[in-house]
């Protein structure tokens, strides 16, 4: 199996087909190649590109300009994130379809689940024409 939930205790232990219950409070939070911007990898398949994760975001904090290779979904679970579209809060939910573009920011500060499918694809800053989890 290639999904997996990186420093998940005891997952190598696992049977094959058991279900993985993750302590997200003992996963470490891991900086992004963007600034501002940490994350907690609940979910992820490296091979195809699977990933769920939660995000720490700073106030203050801008993601580049990037695309959304396949459908991307994002809940606020506290502050907000938003785009030239719009904003979402806490408690709300947004999601983009494939080939959707923005730069997202965070000017007070977030935290956020999100779920993808693929990576994002940069298309401005250090990151361009890279695809980045």
């Amino acid at each position: 199996m290639t999904a997996h939930t990186p420093f998940l205790a005891h997952e190598a232990s696992l049977a094959p087909l058991a279900s993985r219950y993750v302590d997200v409070d003992a996963l470490p939070w891991k900086p992004t190649p963007t600034p501002g911007v940490d994350m907690k990898i609940l979910l992820q398949d490296k091979e195809t590109g699977l990933l769920t994760a939660l995000f720490r975001w700073a106030p203050g904090t801008t993601l580049d300009l990037h695309e959304h290779v396949e459908i991307e979904q994002t809940y606020v679970l506290e502050g907000s994130i938003c785009d030239d579209e719009g904003e979402v809060r806490k408690g709300e939910f947004v999601w983009r379809p494939s080939g959707n573009r923005h730069i997202a920011r965070s000017p007070n500060g977030a935290l956020v689940i999100c779920f993808f499918l693929k990576p994002n694809r940069f298309l401005q800053g250090e990151h361009a024409g890279k695809a980045l989890e």
